[in-house]
């Protein structure tokens, strides 16, 4: 029988410089795309490679050993990254996460943190700098990450069974070394912790009400996000999403919950508080709902791929070369005009038209991987 290929765009051939704008004028803190959207959340991969196989993000199939990624060359170096990082805030940026494949397979990721760290806003207060991270080194490196800088962690965990986890991560992966890592970021401070579960149906919906009672009460949010279709590799159809209106009937039928309102602007998770008779109470649970009910409108997060491309959308087919500006010898007048250029340009709002049937991408064009620029 012959191999199954599956054909992947590669994101990495060389680009031309990105525009500049003919008067360069200072960031003010208060750049906005073409539909009003403020610039607030800058998500920033620092590898691309990871140690799980998820069907949903890295399919082996695809990803295998004869898989070429990124040689270290390409790749922003943390002098570069931060810089560029700088530019970003200047222009309104308060929030940074540092995503992958996964980021703690980057090896000296405390430093990067470190650096990042001492970035200030143009008010003077402090960045929220989280890390998303699939937690299989979290046990051993959440005491330095802490150390370091980092603020919080979100871990990725889409189910308790270890078969079902195992088969999910595709590399026999156990449950039990992933919860130690959560254990371990709430010693050392790495809170509030969020962990993600991508729900698939038919292959680990069954976890939802398991995931629900374990994490209730532990001072970790659970969230359920709906399987995307990100990327060209996955074999994405809808008829594997199971809604969040499923979701959170499921939870219903054993658990009393209350809607509560955003904590930010532009938070892509609905949350539900659990109800409880603890004056404590029992924490809450958030639902991600790309997919059927599309939250472009507030969409506030631009996305840093491993070698310094600019993604405007998690469903974009193309980046921009920050890479190429950077070695380049521009200047941070330079940086800042392109970016503002690029952002004040974006107009991405690719789930409201899937939503409506209608496709924001040219024919044979394909979306950029989600290992390359993070979820």
């Amino acid at each position: 029988m012959s191999d199954k290929v599956i054909p992947i765009l590669d994101q990495r051939s060389g680009q031309a410089l990105p525009k500049l704008p003919a008067q360069m004028l200072p960031p003010t803190g208060l750049l906005a795309d073409a539909l009003g959207r403020p610039l607030r959340d800058l998500r920033i991969s620092v590898t691309d490679r990871c140690n799980f196989r998820c069907s949903y993000c890295m399919p082996k199939q695809v990803f295998d050993k004869h898989y070429e990624f990124l040689p270290h060359s390409d790749l922003l170096s943390f002098e570069e990254i931060t810089r560029l990082a700088r530019v970003f805030v200047a222009h309104g940026v308060q929030k940074l996460r540092l995503t992958g494949g996964e980021p703690l397979l980057r090896r000296h990721i405390e430093a990067l943190i470190e650096m990042l760290s001492e970035i200030r806003t143009p008010e003077g207060l402090p960045l929220d700098l989280t890390l998303t991270t699939n937690g299989s080194l979290l046990a051993r490196k959440a005491a330095s990450l802490k150390a370091a800088g980092l603020q919080r962690v979100t871990v990725s965990l889409d189910g308790l069974d270890d078969a079902v986890f195992q088969r999910m991560n595709d590399v026999g992966f156990p449950v039990a070394e992933v919860l130690a890592g959560i254990e371990a970021a709430q010693a050392a401070g790495l809170g509030p912790i969020k962990v993600n579960m991508v729900v698939k149906r038919g292959v680990n919906d069954q976890e939802i009400l398991p995931m629900a009672r374990h994490f209730r009460g532990s001072g970790v949010t659970l969230r359920f996000i709906e399987y995307m279709d990100v990327g060209a590799t996955n074999g994405w159809r809808m008829d594997e999403v199971l809604p969040s209106s499923e979701v959170l009937a499921r939870l219903r039928e054993e658990f009393d919950l209350l809607p509560l309102s955003a904590s930010v602007a532009g938070e892509t998770a609905e949350r539900w508080s659990y109800v409880s008779e603890n004056a404590g109470g029992q924490g809450e649970i958030g639902l991600i709902s790309s997919v059927t009910q599309a939250f472009c409108g507030d969409c506030n997060r631009a996305r840093l791929s491993t070698e310094g491309k600019l993604y405007t959308c998690l469903f974009a087919h193309r980046g921009h070369d920050l890479r190429a500006l950077l070695r380049s010898g521009a200047s941070e007048a330079e940086l800042s005009g392109a970016i503002g250029l690029l952002w004040g340009g974006r107009a991405d709002r690719y789930s409201q038209l899937r939503a409506s049937g209608v496709s924001s991408l040219g024919d044979g064009e394909r979306r950029v991987e989600m290992h390359y620029i993070g979820g």
